[in-house]
């Protein structure tokens, strides 16, 4: 089975790389377990502080696999959204994310649940959802106390897409760079991170990450459940089938 998630260490920094060609970097069962395992893997080693997240590929994340949804229901889908996104908050050490290229769905929720996220100036994201009579509700958990409230209306309700650089004006990510900078940016960004102290970074996630763990606990399984309600509606159905008849025209 080819390995969808690479790790490696170095510089006491823990590289997770989302490498799925074949459907866009989706969350597919594989991808997200070996990205948990990543997780693992990275908290117990005494010598990473610093947990990175990036991607092969001209998409960072499209989100759910919905291939593998379809078969197992969209409620367990958006539950391991839901899990996935707590996982990252309540990690015991920084998660930083590097996004380039195309950021939807399940994956600006990995982005907006991250402790730093430096995007790409030309990185594009959309709320694509309510254009097909759906709502970001499991990525919501993370995404709303993010943004401002003007700005989620606009982007959620409007569904256009926006680029790295208007992200950072709304505080989904925490800034943009020029694409060829970006790598290094992300390096200088780790580095600063491993300067702390392993309990003081631990401790700080956690007072800063309080809120959205009591956010995700309280209202993930019920947003999880909006998600799969509305993806099985026939009114969602006929607008993801008009959508897909479009893109093959």
């Amino acid at each position: 089975m080819t390995e969808r998630v690479h790790y490696e260490v170095a510089e006491q920094v823990a590289t997770l790389t989302l490498d799925s060609p074949h459907n866009r970097n989706a969350l597919s069962k594989q991808l997200v377990t070996e990205l948990l395992a990543g997780f693992e893997r990275a908290e117990a080693d005494d010598a990473v502080k610093v947990v990175l997240i990036r991607a092969h590929g001209r998409t960072f994340c499209s989100g759910a696999d919905l291939s593998e949804a379809s078969g197992e229901g969209m409620e367990k889908a958006a539950g391991v959204l839901v899990d996935l996104q707590r996982r990252i908050v309540t990690l015991a050490k920084p998660v930083v994310t590097q996004v380039h290229g195309n950021v939807r769905a399940g994956g600006i929720g990995i982005v907006a649940a991250s402790d730093v996220a430096v995007s790409a100036e030309d990185a594009t994201y959309a709320f694509t959802e309510v254009r097909l009579g759906l709502t970001p509700a499991a990525i919501s958990l993370t995404v709303l106390p993010r943004m401002t409230d003007r700005a989620a209306a606009a982007t959620f309700l409007t569904g256009e897409v926006f680029d790295g650089t208007a992200a950072a004006a709304i505080g989904l990510v925490t800034e943009a760079v020029p694409e060829a900078d970006l790598a290094t940016r992300v390096r200088e960004v780790c580095a600063a991170l491993v300067k702390g102290n392993p309990q003081g970074l631990r401790e700080t996630k956690q007072l800063l990450g309080r809120h959205l763990v009591e956010r995700i606990d309280g209202e993930g399984a019920d947003l999880a459940a909006l998600s799969a309600r509305l993806f099985g509606s026939d009114e969602a159905k006929s607008a993801m089938l008009a959508f897909l008849n479009r893109k093959k025209k």
